[in-house]
């Protein structure tokens, strides 16, 4: 489920396609996050919040978070790395190139898939610098982030690429601007079909965690492409069939 800035109230859910079936990200204005971590969310396994401010990631924690997502991978606030390491909390490091305002300001790589391998294993490099263990770190390509289409596209197709850094890997795709693109649909809320397919190929190479709006949707897609994929039915407990045996 995730809060932001303009919404108050809980409004997307990501899929968790591993081990653990739930994860609830909160992007959350001034002090409100507490009030809803602390608030009885029966589906939650483990809690992100989505911040790249070291002071919001604590207060995260200590109400309860399990896991921070910072879209600048430890590079923006500088006490960043160094609050993931003390409260115990994962960390999810998300490939950008620029800052928000700026990331889509005539971005340009050199082969892109390269380059965004590359820059995340500094990623994981400046985590374990700062004592956090490689274990509670996640990686995700930062698709929309720093991209053109063309970059989306490619780094999709090559996700496979990312495994030689040797953490899960964590896909946001759902409804955004690039799908808008690919498929002439130009409200978020209408691109699910689109969203759905690229879950469904993300998981059935195994990608282990897809963000997405559409949650029974992309469950189904997923766990039918992953039988496909693995030639027999899905496990009994949702998650048990995230990687074929």
């Amino acid at each position: 489920m995730e809060i932001g800035k303009s919404h108050p109230v809980l409004d997307s859910v990501e899929r968790v396609t591993g081990t653990t079936p739930y994860s609830i990200n909160l992007q959350l204005p001034d002090m409100l996050y507490a009030k809803i971590l602390r608030s009885p969310l029966p589906h939650a396994r483990i809690l992100n919040i989505d911040t790249s401010k070291a002071e919001v990631a604590r207060a995260a924690v200590e109400a309860g978070a399990h896991l921070v997502n910072d879209v600048t991978a430890l590079a923006g606030d500088p006490e960043m790395a160094t609050v993931v390491a003390a409260v115990g909390a994962g960390v999810v490091l998300m490939h950008m190139r620029g800052s928000p305002r700026t990331m889509q300001d005539d971005p340009r790589y050199g082969d892109v898939v390269v380059d965004v391998a590359r820059e995340l294993r500094s990623a994981l490099a400046r985590a374990r610098q700062a004592g956090i263990p490689p274990e509670r770190t996640l990686i995700d390509p930062g698709i929309g982030f720093g991209k053109t289409l063309e970059h989306n596209l490619a780094l999709l197709h090559r996700l496979g690429a990312l495994r030689s850094l040797g953490r899960p890997l964590v896909l946001g795709a759902s409804r955004k601007s690039f799908l808008g693109r690919l498929t002439g649909v130009a409200l978020p809320s209408d691109r699910m079909p689109g969203s759905v397919a690229v879950a469904a190929l993300a998981a059935a190479i195994g990608v282990e965690v897809l963000r997405v709006h559409d949650v029974p949707e992309t469950l189904q897609a997923v766990r039918a492409a992953r039988a496909v994929g693995c030639g027999r039915p899905p496990a009994a407990h949702p998650g048990e069939e995230a990687v074929c045996s």
